[in-house]
């Protein structure tokens, strides 16, 4: 883990800070792609006023801090330590907003139904083996709770849990839109849409976008199975 650990401190040391505003003059905004001022925003997770909304990989924040102003009740974890002070530099005096240095898998099995929206946005869902990470991910939703992660679409030459070149302790799950999509399917998750994002005009890579929801009647049906056998 502590090699895991230094290879996202040393990712988050070379980021380039966002820029205080957008194209369009906003100084909050929700980036789904790898492009500046490209693709769809957060109408994508649907109304986040009231709803709490974990970002898993929030990096310095600046994804999360833009549902905080529309609303939303917001916690983000990140692995790097210098993430959570970059994030609470930039976006602490923002209400409804905290940030937590956490490993996602352990941040995720200690806060069951604790949460309306998880989103990771080229976040720990890309580098976790998704038959353990998916549940934890689900057992943290609330009942009809939204699931929506991005990242680049899958490399040919590269398989499954193979270790990246720029980080020898990182290593990436690359799935096509079908396979994430049955492997949400196999942890329960539904009404699952998973597509590919076209690039901006002179870029080649498009940005794989998936969402997915938790059973509305899912605590339903955990009380009564577990009435029908006597726990």
């Amino acid at each position: 883990m502590e090699a895991v650990t230094a290879a996202w401190e040393r990712y988050a040391a070379g980021r380039t800070p966002r820029r205080t505003r957008n194209a369009a003059g906003a100084a909050t905004w929700l980036n789904w792609t790898q492009y500046a001022d490209h693709g769809p925003d957060e109408s994508v997770i649907g109304g986040v006023e009231g709803r709490r909304v974990l970002e898993i990989g929030c990096g310095s924040g600046c994804n999360l801090a833009h549902l905080a102003t529309l609303g939303a009740q917001c916690v983000g974890i990140d692995i790097a330590p210098s993430q959570r002070e970059k994030a609470e530099k930039r976006w602490g005096h923002l209400p409804g907003l905290s940030f937590r240095t956490a490993e996602a898998r352990d941040f995720l099995a200690a806060h069951p139904d604790s949460f309306d929206v998880v989103l990771s946005i080229f976040g720990p869902v890309w580098f976790t083996d998704p038959t353990t990470f998916l549940p934890l991910v689900r057992r943290s939703l609330t009942a009809g709770g939204v699931f929506a992660f991005s990242h680049k679409p899958p490399q040919t030459d590269r398989r499954p849990g193979e270790r990246l070149r720029e980080a020898r302790a990182v290593a990436r799950w690359d799935h096509s839109p079908h396979e994430w999509a049955s492997l949400l399917a196999g942890a329960c998750f539904t009404n699952i849409t998973a597509t590919v994002i076209d690039p901006p005009k002179g870029a080649c890579e498009g940005t794989l976008l998936v969402r997915a929801e938790t059973e509305r009647h899912r605590l339903v049906e955990a009380v009564g199975t577990n009435e029908s056998s006597g726990r």
